[in-house]
């Protein structure tokens, strides 16, 4: 009994393996996905090393050499402060990237446990947690996100949670529908006749075996986030200055735009290529993962 049950683990494990190296292959035949994830993994390398790539402190101010336009010296320019453009961007995609990720592992978290709730129990819990997803989801994102802005203040934090908050409704559909689909499936009902526990047969057997939609839709949600982020911060709700976060970088040289476009233009370059990269990568991780969803 003790053999059998190793050689179906190894089994398992081995399949696991197998699946995963299909999908890299996979992955591996798209070029644009590749492409996308090359710009991410650059993206996050300069997030990482930013001292060393910053030429400047972001903070550092030369009001003898304010808004000089792109040079030897400054190669993005500098602006109305005489900080240069390019250590800010460099610093700013710290923040940026952070919350980018740390809010849709946040909406995820809670998005996936509540729609595994849901998928799995059906009934009335499935119909009170829709239920409020549906209130949620039928305030427009943006608007919600300005709200609990201005409720809870800005600030990386606040704006994190603001921005997560609204992402919450995508994973929980994700997740239920995909939960829906495998809740009759057979190891399932091996777990369940098996005595293992609700909490064991949704952590070791439900999430697991629907993770990939959400894996897709978080990849995407995380460039959204970043503009969502920038919007904020444009607005003065979200991060604020002198913090180099690229949306608030796009708001102080906005009054400046026709006397100096570098200010804004090199940011809104970084936001647009960081959102571009993440959709490409979403695209071929669902291609990836489905090759019969692909056109």
């Amino acid at each position: 009994m003790h053999n059998s049950s190793a050689i179906t683990a190894i089994t398992q494990k081995n399949k696991k393996q197998s699946q995963f190296a299909v999908v890299l292959r996979r992955l591996s035949k798209n070029p644009s996905a590749i492409i996308g994830l090359i710009v991410v993994c650059l993206l996050v390398i300069m997030a990482i090393f930013a001292p060393l790539i910053a030429p400047y402190p972001y903070d550092k101010q030369n009001l003898l050499n304010t808004r000089k336009p792109p040079s030897a010296e400054h190669i993005m320019g500098t602006d109305e402060l005489g900080r240069d453009i390019f250590s800010r961007i460099v610093y700013g995609s710290r923040y940026s990237l952070s919350i980018g990720f740390l809010a849709v592992l946040f909406s995820n978290i809670i998005g996936m446990t509540l729609g595994a709730l849901a998928g799995y129990f059906g009934g009335l819990v499935d119909d009170i947690i829709m239920r409020l997803i549906d209130i949620i989801q039928s305030i427009p994102g943006i608007l919600l996100a300005i709200a609990i802005s201005v409720v809870l203040g800005p600030g990386f934090i606040n704006t994190l949670i603001a921005l997560g908050f609204g992402a919450i409704t995508m994973a929980c559909r994700l997740m239920r529908a995909s939960v829906l689909g495998i809740r009759h499936q057979e190891f399932l009902e091996a777990a369940i006749s098996n005595n293992a526990s609700t909490f064991r047969i949704i952590t070791k057997h439900v999430i697991p075996n629907s993770f990939a939609p959400v894996l897709v839709g978080a990849t995407m949600s995380i460039g959204n986030v970043i503009m969502s982020a920038a919007m904020l911060s444009f607005i003065g709700l979200g991060i604020q200055p002198p913090t180099p976060e690229w949306g608030a970088m796009i708001s102080g040289g906005r009054a400046l735009i026709r006397s100096c476009p570098w200010m804004v233009t090199f940011p809104g370059i970084f936001i647009m290529l960081t959102v571009l990269a993440f959709n490409m990568l979403g695209d071929g991780l669902r291609d990836a993962l489905d090759p019969k969803l692909k056109k």
